[in-house]
């Protein structure tokens, strides 16, 4: 099945900036993600390609690859392409380099990079305070880990690998076919140039053996849905002791009853009465910090903005502190008394002759609506 195009599946613009991706992307992962949709196989599809497509196009070299060839680009399976490669990463990686270790630097052979342990991923759920602040969280995650019966060697204590004879070592054996000789991967040994008479009985021979780990992971203050962070080494052992492999856990926040976060900003809606709204006042809303005091001038009317400087979250990548915006609504009274109800005719009859004044959007509006009128009846 062909894949889709990427910015599509985030429902982008192919301009779109790293803001509009990640918000883009950050929307599907929470409408998508498989703690929110249990047993749903579509929900499920759906998240895993919004991560793929966010993994390619918020890496700039990715994403100039996926501009200029497509998905053979990044696809490593294609030839010719210039495909990224790489067990998954992505995702803006907080801490490290992904790929250095992925592929295998500082000159690891063949047959030592094979033996490297998969990748493993993890999703954690965070509160809104806890991302914001940042939080220490222990994790059960189930892996590979190296056997302690014969410390990952795959053989039997006291005894060792032995060097396999088929290929004297070199994991590789040479066989020709016409006038041309190949060299292809041994199938005795399966590349490891060695061989195991007798393997372990814990691991059988593999040299590590399924368990669950308890790690425990920082994260830093700031995190936002789409960030991950690299823990080195903590992904799946290697086989018969080759290197382990990463284990990346990727932050996803819950909603908050009453905030709503947009990169560094946070948003809240503030109810108040229309006497509060007329007379204007003092009132106090929450921050992640504390109570503090919003003036309100007389004459507010609903959907007001009013900005708090600083008092929003301060993103992992950035310097400055976002600030908060509350948004005011004015909220009209309901199961009144009869003489609650006569103060407000009382109220309302003081206002006859002199609306204009008192409600001049009200006022605007019934204006252009008499002029409409009339233009329609010329």
């Amino acid at each position: 099945m062909a894949k889709r195009d990427f910015y599509e599946v985030l429902g982008v613009a192919k301009n779109a900036s790293d803001d509009e991706l990640k918000k883009a992307y950050r929307r599907l992962a929470m409408k998508f993600h498989p703690d929110r949709n249990p047993d749903n196989k579509e929900a499920e599809e759906k998240f895993k390609e919004a991560n793929e497509a966010y993994e390619m196009l918020s890496d700039a070299d990715k994403r100039a690859a996926y501009d200029r060839y497509g998905h053979a680009g990044v696809d490593p399976n294609m030839a010719g392409g210039g495909g990224f490669s790489g067990g998954g990463a992505g995702f803006g990686d907080i801490f490290g380099d992904v790929f250095g270790d992925i592929f295998g630097g500082g000159g690891r052979g063949g047959a030592q990079r094979s033996n490297r342990g998969a990748d493993l991923g993890y999703t954690l759920e965070l509160d809104l305070e806890e991302a914001v602040r940042g939080t220490k969280v222990q994790i059960r995650v189930p892996t590979m880990a190296e056997c302690e019966t014969c410390d990952g060697t795959g053989a039997k204590k006291g005894t060792s690998a032995s060097q396999c004879r088929s290929c004297n070592g070199s994991g590789q054996v040479r066989v020709q076919q016409g006038f041309f000789v190949m060299s292809q991967t041994c199938p005795t040994c399966h590349g490891r140039g060695k061989v195991i008479p007798d393997p372990c009985r814990s691991c059988h021979g593999e040299g590590r053996v399924r368990k669950q780990k308890t790690l425990e992971v920082k994260i830093p203050a700031g995190v936002d849905t789409g960030d991950r962070i690299r823990l080195s080494g903590e992904g799946e052992a290697g086989s018969h002791g080759g290197p382990a492999g990463d284990l990346y856990v990727q932050v996803s926040v819950r909603d908050h009853r009453i905030f709503k976060r947009d990169g560094a900003d946070l948003y809240c809606e503030v109810p108040i009465d229309f006497t509060d709204a007329a007379l204007g006042g003092e009132l106090e809303v929450p921050t992640l910090d504390g109570r503090v005091k919003l003036r309100i001038p007389e004459g507010t009317q609903t959907g007001k903005l009013f900005r708090l400087k600083g008092k929003g979250v301060k993103p992992i990548r950035a310097h400055a502190q976002g600030d908060m915006l509350c948004r005011v609504m004015v909220e009209t009274p309901v199961h009144l008394n009869a003489k609650q109800k006569e103060l407000l005719r009382e109220f309302q009859e003081s206002l006859n002759g002199d609306s204009g004044k008192q409600s001049p959007q009200k006022e605007s509006f019934f204006s252009a609506v008499r002029k409409f009128f009339d233009e329609m009846t010329k």
